[in-house]
């Protein structure tokens, strides 16, 4: 089973994520920073959830040592702190998401499950979606058989989209998820290149499922 360590102080949400998770994962609750630090340095987990506002030593000094350490479990930052300079600094030291609070329990396991894919504890080298299909091991797509061309941060969009299915993706986070904070382009360049998957899967469940949110963001509704 999937092992998660959970460092978070309210223990009413601990107790919460811990409840909804319990048949999915392996989760080990703790509740101030230096024991999560202690417990993350075990080096025995999949992913970790990390909340920034806590006791003894704050979520970011956390990620910092950690870090430093070389210890490269995922990290899900989970925080009521939302501005775009601490998601910026969680970033910077090395957070690979960032949800914030209150949050659905529902998204949150989607997330994981997202990141868990990424890092390969999920041994799945074929994503399917109505028609279409996605080798992760030849970075190839195909629809009905016939393979796409996606090249590039297309190919990388086109993952993150079917990674977190029925979540609202903001253009801001899609740009820093697939660009990154250091990136010289703008924010745009998430409509451009949408509408050059939109194009390319043009007619396929993805293009049909796909779905702007005004002034928002994405969505990907679920094929099923």
């Amino acid at each position: 089973m999937i092992k998660i360590l959970l460092i978070e102080d309210d223990l009413s949400l601990s107790n919460s994520v811990f409840d909804f998770l319990d048949d999915f994962a392996d989760v080990m609750q703790v509740f101030d920073g230096d024991e999560g630090l202690y417990e993350a340095e075990s080096g025995v987990y999949d992913l970790i959830l990390l909340d920034l506002m806590l006791p003894e030593k704050d979520g970011f000094q956390v990620l910092k040592e950690l870090r430093a350490k070389g210890i490269t479990t995922p990290v899900l930052i989970t925080t009521a702190k939302e501005s775009l300079d601490d998601k910026g600094h969680g970033f910077e030291l090395g957070a690979d998401d960032y949800l914030t609070k209150p949050f659905y329990l529902e998204e949150l396991k989607m997330r994981i499950q997202a990141l868990l894919k990424r890092s390969g504890k999920f041994n799945e080298n074929i994503l399917t979606f109505g028609d279409l299909t996605v080798d992760l091991s030849t970075n190839t797509t195909t629809v009905n058989g016939e393979e796409v061309e996606l090249l590039g941060k297309e190919f990388d969009l086109l993952i993150y989209f079917l990674q977190n299915q029925n979540v609202i993706l903001p253009k801001t986070q899609i740009f820093d998820r697939i660009w990154g904070f250091d990136s010289d382009t703008t924010i745009s360049v998430v409509e451009v290149y949408v509408s050059k998957i939109r194009k390319k899967l043009k007619g396929t469940t993805f293009g049909e499922q796909l779905q702007t949110l005004r002034s928002v963001g994405y969505i990907l509704k679920n094929a099923d």
